[in-house]
Order: C-alpha cells, then structure tokens, then sequence
C-alpha cells in the first residue's frame, strides 16, 4: 500500500504495491468464523528496506473493527469489516510523510465445513485515497481463505486478490492486479501462542509492457499471548526473495484483539479473524 509511489519519490518510475499491506493476515484465522459480536483489531508494523546508501522505512498501522452478524448466508456467518490504515514512509533518507491510506468496506462470510476445517470468502472494496504516498485508486478487493483449528492448530492460508478500476493515478503511477498469499502454522500452549509464518505478494502480468512488476516472500515467527480478554500477537518477517523493490524487508509485526462484545462474554477472547487487512 506504502509502495504505490515509492519510485516517483525517489526519482525513478512510480511502481505499485498491493492496496492490502502483504502480510497483514498472518496469525488470524480468517477461514473461521467468530463467535457472535463486535472486535476491534489493530495491526501495527514497521519495515526498513535494505536500499543502500539508504533505506526506505514504513510504518503501517490497521484499526479494524469487524461484527459477527446473527445473520447466516447459505449457512454461514456473515461478518462487516471496515478498516482505516495510517501510514507514515520515509523513502531513501528523505523526511517521514504521513497520512491516512484507503478505506476498506467489506462482507465476508465463513463457514464450518466439518473436521475442524473452515472456509470463508470476503468481497469489499478499497475506496480512493488523497494521500500521495499510498494507492490513489479504488480497487474491488476479494480473500479466500482456508484454515484447520483442531487441537490447538490454527493452519491458515489466505489469498487476497485486488482488481483495480482505474489503472493510471492522476499522478501518473501504474496500478497493476495484484495477488497476495499469508500463511499461518501456529500452535497453542495454555495461553501461549507460537509458530512459522510467512506470505507473499505479487503484481498480476500486465499489458502495458514498461512496468515493472514487483514481488516479494518473506518468511518469520510469531508468538502470541491470551490475557482474556486482549489476545496479543507479535511476530518479525524478513524478505528472502523481492523483485523490482531494489531490496530485502525486515518487519516486525504487532496486533492486539479485543472483543468489545459477544455472546460469550467472560470466555478467553479467540484469535482475530482478520488484520491488517
């Protein structure tokens, strides 16, 4: 999201980025549904880029606030989503910029499939941003996500497709498709939380044939701590492959779970469903 106009900053061609920050998922069990209520959720992180002589440094902030509905859709939970990110970059040296990055208005249903296995689908939109240093343009924004929480386990995978209605900014920045991919295999311990993590992202092939395109894995661990009713997680990611961001990522994650309330107050609060967004 921060990337969209990291390159006309620094003097070289505007790239693009994913509208949805790589890596906002991992940790939360997006494939199932949450118990009946209102949460707030906020993903904190803050990367420095290895671009030398000097580094580009971002700091991605994601208040979220999701109410699992009453509401069932072919025997699913139907879950709001409305997410506000605050970014602030500081791209090769320069001085910080901040600002509000794209709104996200969305509707996700999840279902339980049987054998601790979940799905869910979500469909939103990403609305148009005034802020220079973020994505401009709307972008219709789908997830699928799978995940297994039998025993402890929360094994989730999490696409995030975006489609842009416009692919030229005012600004003239190219905004390409793009498609990303969070990961989770973290395990419970009493109250505590550990395990790998990793996503990845990539911009969709285009057809105009001087961009481009950029891409990144990274992978890291994550440690989690259920105070009841805040569920704390933190974790660190490192880029071990990126294209065309002129250098690897090391980022380090933050996000707190609160349930405001639920059916099943007075219970430990569960794993967030969604993040960061």
């Amino acid at each position: 999201m921060t990337a969209a106009l990291i390159g006309g900053l620094a003097g070289i061609p505007a790239q693009a980025g994913s509208s949805a920050q790589p890596g906002q998922t991992v940790g939360i069990p997006t494939g199932a549904p949450l118990p009946i209520g209102l949460y707030f959720i906020d993903t904190s992180s803050f990367g420095a880029r290895d671009i030398r002589p000097r580094g580009t440094d971002s700091n991605v902030n994601l208040p979220s606030f999701i109410w699992a509905t009453p509401a069932e859709v072919i025997g699913g939970r139907l879950q709001l989503v409305v997410l506000q990110p605050i970014t602030a970059l500081s791209t090769r040296g320069a001085p910080y910029q901040s600002g509000f990055g794209q709104t996200l208005l969305a509707a996700q249903v999840a279902w339980k499939l049987g054998a601790n296995l979940n799905f869910s689908y979500l469909l939103g939109a990403y609305l148009p941003s005034q802020t220079k240093i973020v994505i401009q343009n709307p972008v219709l924004h789908q997830r699928f996500a799978i995940t297994y929480n039998g025993d402890g386990w929360n094994l989730t995978g999490n696409f995030l497709y975006g489609t842009f209605f416009d692919t030229r900014s005012s600004a003239g920045a190219y905004y390409p498709d793009f498609l990303n991919l969070d990961l989770t295999a973290t395990k419970h311990f009493g109250k505590w939380e550990i395990g790998p993590v990793a996503f990845g992202s990539t911009d969709l092939p285009t057809a105009n044939p001087s961009y481009a395109r950029q891409g990144q894995f990274a992978v890291g661990g994550l440690v989690g701590y259920n105070f009841g009713p805040a569920n704390l997680q933190a974790y660190v990611t490192r880029d071990v492959v990126q294209r065309n961001y002129a250098g690897l990522e090391t980022r380090g994650w933050l996000r707190v779970t609160v349930p405001i309330g639920t059916e099943q107050a007075g219970t430990p609060a569960p794993s967030p469903l969604a993040r960061r967004f």
